[in-house]
């Protein structure tokens, strides 16, 4: 079995150059052998370079160990072990880098809970399996009885991730709203959530619906309001890439194996305390 290598970002910039089109191939001995010879067929493997980040508890984040795991990195493991002619590795960064690695061929996909939502539709391309599904409600320090919805957060600083779909939310909700909320950007830790809002250093965020148990064991915070969006979590590839579409489109057909077999449904229970793969 092919063992997957994460690459930290300090490593050269020489091994993903050529993102999807890399030319970084080596062959492994097919299991189809003709009869007339003993020497396998040769296959190429396409070498893929997956970026993720390591600071989303129990979706990618680093284990006691120091290892690379969680929801969306043990699911990009089994996908690769269905693709034999794709080997992937990781490539770990800040979340808010991801996005422009992606853009600049230094990476061939996304694997962190990216939601699919319009304004990503016009720049990326997204496979077309969810393998997770989001509703976003804001999230506020527990003993905090003030903020009830999203128009509560006008004149107050609303915590949020750049480049995330909850600070494309927040800005539209600004757009409309003359600028009425003051937007605090993080570096993506998800897990300063609990303190940013609990020391009053911002007075609430918007999260997923599965957030809070995996970042706020202790819960400090609590999510309130009606539901300010679902999303499908999907891969994000290159747009009009006819490399990335190919890749897609098979990880498409493996997702959908992983799920008939029950697999991401286990996974999804493991790393997140639910099964959040199917829509309502």
């Amino acid at each position: 079995m092919r063992k997957l290598t994460i690459l930290g970002t300090t490593l050269t910039l020489a091994l993903v150059a050529a993102g999807c089109g890399a030319k970084n191939t080596e062959t492994i001995a097919s299991p189809k052998a003709t009869a007339s010879t003993a020497v396998a067929e040769p296959v190429k493997v396409k070498k893929i370079i997956v970026g993720t980040g390591t600071q989303f508890p129990n979706v990618a984040f680093l284990d006691k160990d120091g290892k690379l795991t969680g929801y969306d990195i043990e699911l990009v493991k089994e996908l690769d072990k269905r693709l034999p002619e794709y080997e992937f590795e990781f490539k770990t960064m800040d979340f808010a880098n991801l996005l422009l690695s992606l853009e600049t061929n230094k990476i061939d996909f996304v694997a962190h809970e990216i939601e699919k939502n319009k304004e990503r539709e016009q720049k990326y391309l997204f496979n077309n399996e969810p393998y997770a599904y989001w509703k976003t409600k804001v999230i506020v320090a527990k003993d905090n009885t003030n903020i009830k919805s999203i128009d509560d957060l006008k004149g107050k600083k609303a915590l949020t991730t750049a480049t995330s779909a909850e600070s494309t939310l927040l800005e539209n909700y600004n757009k409309a709203n003359d600028n009425a909320i003051k937007i605090v950007y993080q570096n993506g830790a998800a897990n300063d959530l609990v303190s940013q809002l609990t020391t009053g250093r911002a007075d609430g965020a918007l999260g997923a619906d599965f957030l809070l148990p995996l970042v706020d064991p202790q819960t400090k915070l609590k999510a309130v309001g009606p539901i300010i969006e679902e999303a499908e979590v999907r891969f994000l590839f290159r747009k009009n890439d006819k490399d990335g579409q190919a890749l897609a489109d098979k990880i498409d057909v493996a997702l959908k194996a992983v799920k008939a077999d029950g697999t991401l449904s286990k996974l999804s229970i493991q790393w997140l305390g639910g099964d959040y793969t199917k829509k309502d």
